[in-house]
């Protein structure tokens, strides 16, 4: 039976790492909103002689999300494993400052999408399945408004999955990934030495054993 990894926010750092590293021994069904970094995620897939679908979308339209997990189910069955890595990253920015854009753009994507992501995908993943969250603690930080506050309350929302599925299942996990040289974080800090960052292919390799066990 083939097994069925969905990576929401697939095309580039950690999501990217993650579909690479899952194959052949998984299908992944990459979702993002950056054709290009989900076409070269194809041939990295394929590389390793594994097998990808690509779904270029965007995790804030319900009526996609709602198109996809209806389009999994009646081509598979379901999913084994589900990792979410999905994320609006505000640039760094005083909170008397903030663009309302912006905010908005953080909201919908870090905490109101899981509204529809979590209920939509949960019975796919039935008991036995696998959903894997990624906590970055800046809630509180100065500058980390935005970002903070929703990546809080999206991994708040995600405990309380978590609990609530203990006995019962999906297996829900947080997990805390090491400081990566990704993307998402040059935004943050634009002026580091990422000389001492971990890469998101290697840090994908060492938090793989922990998700797939």
């Amino acid at each position: 039976m083939t097994k069925i990894a969905l990576i929401t926010g697939a095309s580039r750092g950690l999501g990217f790492a993650f579909g690479e590293a899952l194959a052949p021994d998984y299908h992944v069904v990459a979702l993002a909103r950056t054709v290009g970094g989900l076409e070269e995620l194809d041939d990295r897939v394929k590389a390793k002689g594994g097998e990808a679908t690509l779904a270029p979308m965007d995790v804030t339209v319900t009526d996609a999300m709602a198109q996809l997990c209806r389009s999994i189910h009646d081509r598979w069955g379901g999913v084994h494993l589900w990792i979410h890595t999905a994320v609006h990253a505000s640039p760094m920015q005083p909170a008397a400052h903030m663009d309302s854009k912006d905010w908005g753009r953080a909201v919908a994507t870090n905490v109101t999408a899981m509204g529809t992501l979590v209920p939509f995908i949960a019975p796919l993943l039935g008991a036995e399945g696998r959903a894997i969250f990624f906590d970055d603690p800046r809630a509180g930080q100065k500058f980390f408004g935005p970002y903070g506050s929703t990546k809080a309350a999206q991994i708040a929302f995600v405990r309380s999955w978590q609990a609530e599925s203990e006995k019962i299942g999906p297996l829900v996990k947080v997990l805390e990934p090491r400081p990566m040289a990704t993307a998402c974080r040059a935004r943050f800090f634009p002026g580091e030495d990422r000389d001492g960052l971990t890469l998101a292919r290697d840090e994908a390799a060492r938090l793989l054993p922990e998700i797939i066990g």
